[in-house]
Order: structure tokens, then sequence, then C-alpha cells
């Protein structure tokens, strides 16, 4: 006798569970992510030929605008956290929970220890008003930048210590004093690699990286 041949039937995959799913994602990360702060100072920084790129971890940046205002800023909450538990023991400033978690998921800083805990309480757009956005002080009298740095870097050494990068943002129009204070600064916290954040900019005709980028761009085709 003969076989009997079944019929072929194609598999029907029902893909609306998956779909929900996906749908139910994007509305849980749409609803819970939290953008980046905008930063309370712009600059407009100086061009350069350097390629490196800011690393996007363990760097502490220290941003100058055009007035001569230090801004401070750090990489990961859970640094951020310790980093302002530790000044507010150690300088008493009396921040609450809510003070600290700002620190915590806030911009950057700039204003002295002693208006930390006001300045921390305001929105982004209550500081403007109140004029607490000075800058964190760096005259010999009272300099804590050298505060933030080493409070910065001992924060730091729970994560990658040997790759942390110390960044200058500093605006093309700063006065070089300011500039040339907060180097004196670093130099005395013994740190002597520093990495100056810059525009990129072709490198000028006739020059070795001139000549280096042709070749690079030869090769390429």
């Amino acid at each position: 006798m003969p076989k009997v041949k079944m019929p072929r039937k194609s598999t029907l995959v029902d893909m609306t569970a998956m779909c929900d799913v996906a749908f139910l994602l994007l509305t849980f990360f749409m609803l819970a992510t939290k953008f980046k702060p905008d930063e309370p100072v712009t600059v407009v920084t100086p061009s350069s030929i350097n390629t490196a790129l800011l690393p996007d971890s363990d760097v502490l940046l220290f941003t100058v605008d055009k007035d001569g205002r230090v801004f401070f800023s750090m990489d990961g909450q859970p640094k951020r956290r310790k980093l302002i538990e530790d000044l507010n023991t150690q300088f008493k400033l009396n921040l609450d929970e809510k003070e600290m978690q700002n620190f915590v998921l806030g911009a950057s800083v700039g204003t002295p220890l002693k208006s930390l805990k006001q300045y921390l309480s305001e929105t982004p757009d209550q500081r403007k008003h109140s004029h607490l956005d000075t800058g964190i002080p760096t005259d010999s009298a009272n300099n804590e930048l050298a505060t933030w740095i080493e409070y910065g870097m001992a924060a730091s050494q729970g994560g990658n210590f040997a790759k942390l990068k110390f960044c200058i943002k500093a605006d093309n129009q700063t006065p070089y004093p300011k500039i040339k204070d907060i180097l004196d600064t670093f130099k005395e916290k013994h740190i002597q690699k520093l990495n100056l954040v810059t525009n990129l900019e072709a490198p000028p005709p006739g020059t070795a990286a001139y000549e280096e980028m042709m070749s690079a761009d030869t090769k390429k085709h």
C-alpha cells in the first residue's frame, strides 16, 4: 500500500507577547531614566590638534569659566556618595539625606563649603537667583580647591585609582593667574600629570601632525 503523505503546515509563532514585553521595557526606561543635569556654567574651550578623548569614568573634572569661577565634578554615584559623606562628617556641614542625594545625582558644584548646605537644598534655577555659584575658593588664605582634590582622590580609591585622571576644562578667556593658582594647587598635592580639555581642530599644513594625518588618510584609501 502506498504511504500516506501528511500535509506540511507552517509553524506559527505568536509575537504578541514579545511585542508587549518590548513596549513595557521601553516604557519603563522612558519613565525611569534620569537625564544628566545641565551644568551650571558654560565654557568655550580653546582649540588644539590633540585627538585624545576625555574618558567616561575615573575622572576628576575642574571647570573654570571666563570669570575664574571653579566648579568640581566627578563620575560614579557611589564615589560621589562617599565624597559628600566624608565632607559632611569632616566639616560638620549638617547635610540631610535629600541634600546629599542632590549632590550624588547633580552636576558640577561651585560654591564655598560654608554655603554647600544651602547650595544643595536649592534647585539649579534657585541657585542662579541666590548667586551661590561663586566658585570654589582658590586663594592662599582659603584654598578649598585642595580639599576637593584630596577628598575626590580618597573617594576614588575604592575604584580604579590607578586610572584616575585630573582634567581641567577652562574657558578660552579665563585669566591666566587663575589657571596658575589651580596648577600650583595640584603641584602642592604632588599631582604632575594633568589633562586640559580642548576643542579639536585640524593640524596646520606643513606640520608633522598634518603630514601624519595625510599619510593615514592615504593608507585608508
